[in-house]
């Protein structure tokens, strides 16, 4: 679900499967403590299957907490779930967060 590797002056951190209602909770509970750290996060997005509306509020509550401590926050490698929700929702600009089209390398969305 969150997999998290602390480097020296960065943290990176992976989510896995679905971003959904379901497991919001439990997801909200293993992101906050990271979202605490000061280094710079990045939040990789390739391999989260399934995002509904509790998923989205979970990394604009991510994006709002370390932008209220003045933290770097950045989403990568958005999954096509995450991508196609983004665009629906028109969120690209929201999160401001290069996005780069699978099968189509080097061409970028929402920069």
């Amino acid at each position: 679900m969150l997999k998290v590797k602390e480097l020296k002056r960065k943290c990176s951190a992976q989510i896995e499967g679905e971003m959904t209602i379901y497991n919001a909770a439990v997801l909200k509970e293993k992101l906050m403590p990271v979202l605490e750290d000061s280094r710079d996060l990045e939040i990789n997005l390739a391999e989260v299957t399934e995002i509904d509306s509790a998923g989205v509020q979970l990394l604009m509550l991510a994006k709002k907490e370390r932008a209220a401590r003045s933290y770097v926050l950045n989403l990568t490698d958005h999954s096509s779930a995450v991508v196609d929700v983004f665009e629906l929702m028109d969120l690209v600009s929201y999160f401001n967060d290069p996005i780069v089209l699978s099968g189509k390398k080097g061409e970028q969305r929402g920069s």
